[in-house]
């Protein structure tokens, strides 16, 4: 039975497993291999029909959560990597040949920056930052040399939302790949395969992990690209560990119910945030007031639970008061998972084809599966803290 025409609900619940080839078992086992054997050397020799060669391209429990990915993006194909900067690093480097031109959204994630700064520099690659706003304007940036544009949506710490269908529509008029950091939807609530994007990765970490215990990256992708994203896969030696890969799949048997908890809980508190003095702007692009939710409106199904604010206090000392005694957001670098977290943030040091000067201190919110009101509780308390 396919499971293409189904509910979200439906796909994830059944996709990834096959009980018949596992003993009965309702989820793919842990599968820790290295090493695989043949019956006989044509079946050594033989290239068709046996998806299993070595631990180090993949076993039972990888290839599940591969299968489960595509049923999630709606992709051809798709990889497992050890995180979410692996991930984008194998996709950055797979377009990375002598002279090439890559195109980057200026409000991307850090890493993804310093890849192209660091790594890609050095190997002649050039890399030109792009307002996310851009839209169409995208086709003035554009090289004979341009070989891949990196989209982000939406961006991260300031939460632009792209116009995917535009830039799209550009590249694809200029015989160029496009790419998306697709974590913010967790793959749910945005679908940029269906929009003409060769590429949508995630920091699996986040939201198909959900439980803030697991490292991994996903790679969805067409048929076309996915040959040249697989060599240099196997080239990188990457390899994601059975065990990680099960507990993705566990993580991802939950994410419609999550997703649509941080959706509706998320909001209530951006909304909180927006009627209290101490908060000059909020962030989120499932909010009306928010100057990118048409944009949001007519791509996402819905938002997830990560979006930032804008306080006016910004001394570091008084900005303890806030951030040292909270009871339920905890301080962390990551997100996506049960708990709710708040850090203080800086994009303008990640800026460089726009500026970030919100006249006080941004801070990026992630909130978790507790209840909001109760969130709100907490966050009230530590503004009365500052003052």
């Amino acid at each position: 039975m396919t499971f293409e025409d189904s509910g979200a609900d439906t796909r994830l619940t059944h996709c990834g497993r096959d009980p018949q080839q596992h003993h009965g078992a309702v989820s793919t086992p842990v599968y820790r291999a290295s090493t695989i054997l043949f019956d006989n050397l044509a079946a050594l020799d033989s290239k068709e029909g046996k998806r299993l060669r070595y631990g180090r391209r993949g076993t039972p429990t990888t290839h599940s959560l591969e299968d489960a990915i595509c049923a999630l993006e709606g992709s051809d194909k798709a990889l497992a990597t050890p995180s979410g900067v692996s991930a984008i690093s194998n996709i950055l480097m797979c377009f990375a040949k002598p002279g090439a031109h890559f195109l980057v959204s200026d409000s991307s994630y850090g890493p993804t920056r310093k890849f192209c700064e660091h790594v890609l520099r050095d190997l002649g690659i050039e890399t030109t930052y792009y307002d996310p706003t851009i839209g169409a304007g995208i086709e003035a940036l554009i090289r004979p040399e341009t070989a891949l544009i990196w989209m982000e949506s939406p961006g991260s710490h300031t939460f632009e939302v792209q116009d995917v269908d535009a830039i799209v529509s550009v590249a694809r008029s200029h015989g160029i790949k496009t790419a998306i950091d697709n974590t913010w939807s967790g793959g749910f609530f945005l679908q940029p395969m269906k929009q003409g994007v060769d590429i949508s990765m995630q920091a699996g970490t986040k939201y198909i992990s959900g439980h803030s215990d697991l490292m991994l990256g996903t790679i969805a992708c067409t048929e076309e690209v996915y040959g040249p994203l697989r060599e240099t896969y196997l080239r990188l030696g990457l390899c994601l560990g059975a065990d990680d890969a099960f507990l993705a799949l566990r993580g991802l048997r939950t994410l419609p119910v999550r997703m649509r908890q941080h959706h509706a809980s998320g909001l209530q508190v951006a909304d909180w945030l927006a009627q209290q003095p101490e908060v000059i702007r909020v962030m989120h692009p499932g909010r009306p007031q928010d100057p990118h939710h048409a944009q949001w409106k007519r791509q996402f199904t819905g938002a997830s639970g990560l979006f930032g604010f804008v306080i006016t206090e910004t001394d570091r000392t008084r900005l303890a008061r806030l951030f040292d005694h909270l009871e339920l957001f905890g301080m962390g670098s990551s997100w996506g998972g049960f708990e709710s977290l708040l850090v203080p943030s800086n994009p303008a040091v990640y800026r460089s084809a726009t500026t970030w000067a919100p006249a006080g201190q941004t801070v990026r919110i992630h909130v978790g599966l507790e209840d909001p009101v109760d969130l709100i509780k907490d966050l009230r308390a530590g503004f009365d803290r500052l003052a």
